[in-house]
């Protein structure tokens, strides 16, 4: 707990610093710094959150987060498990595989998945019920996206070869991959179906996969958040065993690489904090030396050193919390409103669209703890030297 003379002349020093012009510039720039490096912080770190989770919906709400391979002795007690816990959102019976699509003019990787009347999932309910009855009701049929179509040339009625370089059958002339014609019988409009997806009915695709729908035991947990699989993993240990794959095998590299550059970006950006930081440690020096015989007056009238080294961290501390309140306060205003500002300064960044921006409260914590941290221990060097100053050998010219 701070002295109340050692509050108030720390205060006092910190507010008429003005008496040296050198040292208050010093200050100044340490506040400002501190400021900037927390609204650029702030800034990057929502608009890198409002991108991960853009890249979160549109690319992990149709790919299973977790397949598991059931059998009928552990069926009953892993669904109802999986029922129970909170982090799932929804099981059902799921086949997917990865294969190409091959039309007269382009050959082309894909990811297939199959669909039925009776799923439960993400997948069927962003699907028009056309989409899902077209599919069952039409032997070999497949609906891709419009982008797929343009890439293939094919439209609706059209014939495309799917083939499974995984699954394979021996012919006359050797091991040939797993093939099948198929007609393009829906062109899909939704934005979360890249490219890549072909949905075709599950019974078709386990034909292709020549599985027989009686040995068709694989199940799609689909959670509320597919960042925390390894959560739902530790809660529930059995199903490693039975673990076919997840999410991140198809999209893992790609959040790996978002959250690096996330990381990174903080990283340099928090440079900004520290070289302020290191200001307050300079100006504070300076002062130091510029109060010495101050600081033996203060000593000699019964200052303890104790007292003398909280009067010099009061004053650092100062600058860290103004400059970080001003910079929460700034920071936080501008990540809200960054596409009106972004508007009205005339800068467009993506085309057509606007900055994705999702404020993290406990990123705001940590970064406004990380400077008060930082000011407190600048203050640390400049304050013990303050203390340690012996009043007789300061005063003896005076």
């Amino acid at each position: 707990m701070f002295q109340p003379v050692s509050l108030f002349i720390g205060m006092r020093y910190a507010k008429l610093a003005k008496g040296n012009g050198f040292i208050s510039f010093i200050s100044f720039f340490s506040i400002a710094g501190i400021i900037l490096g927390m609204i650029a912080l702030i800034c990057v770190t929502s608009v890198m959150n409002g991108f991960e989770n853009r890249l979160k919906q549109s690319m992990l709400q149709i790919v299973p987060h977790l397949t598991l391979s059931l059998n009928s002795d552990n069926q009953h007690t892993v669904i109802e498990a999986l029922s129970s816990n909170a982090h799932v959102n929804a099981i059902s019976k799921f086949k997917s595989s990865e294969g190409l699509v091959v039309s007269n003019s382009k050959l082309l990787a894909a990811q297939i998945y199959g669909v039925e009347k009776e799923q439960q999932n993400p997948l069927k309910n962003m699907l028009n019920p056309s989409v899902v009855e077209a599919l069952s009701n039409t032997k070999y049929a497949v609906a891709i996206s419009r982008r797929l179509a343009t890439q293939l040339d094919v439209a609706v009625g059209d014939k495309v070869r799917l083939m499974l370089p995984s699954v394979t059958t021996f012919t006359p002339v050797g091991r040939m991959p797993s093939q099948r014609l198929f007609t393009v019988a829906v062109l899909i409009d939704n934005p979360a179906f890249h490219s890549q997806v072909i949905l075709t009915s599950t019974n078709d695709l386990l034909r292709l996969n020549r599985v027989k729908p009686k040995d068709f035991n694989e199940v799609a947990v689909y959670l509320n958040d597919p960042f925390q699989l390894e959560t739902l993993l530790t809660e529930l240990p059995q199903l490693q065993p039975l673990k076919v794959g997840d999410w991140k095998d198809s999209q893992g590299s790609l959040f790996s690489a978002v959250a690096m550059e996330k990381r990174i970006m903080s990283l340099l950006l928090g440079l900004i904090i520290l070289v302020a930081v290191f200001n307050i440690l300079s100006a504070l020096t300076m002062m130091v030396s510029e109060k010495q015989s101050e600081i033996a007056i203060l000593q000699t009238l019964g200052l303890s050193p104790s007292g003398v080294l909280q009067v010099f961290m009061v004053q650092g501390l100062y600058n860290g919390l103004v400059g970080s309140v001003l910079g929460v306060v700034l920071g936080l205003s501008v990540a809200i409103n960054i596409n009106e500002i972004l508007a009205q300064i005339g800068v467009q960044i993506i085309a057509g669209m606007q900055l994705p921006v999702d404020v993290s409260w406990f990123q705001v914590t940590v970064i406004f703890s990380l400077s008060i941290i930082m000011s407190y221990l600048a203050t640390f060097y400049p304050a013990t030297r303050a203390a340690k100053l012996a009043p007789a050998q300061v005063l003896r010219y005076e």
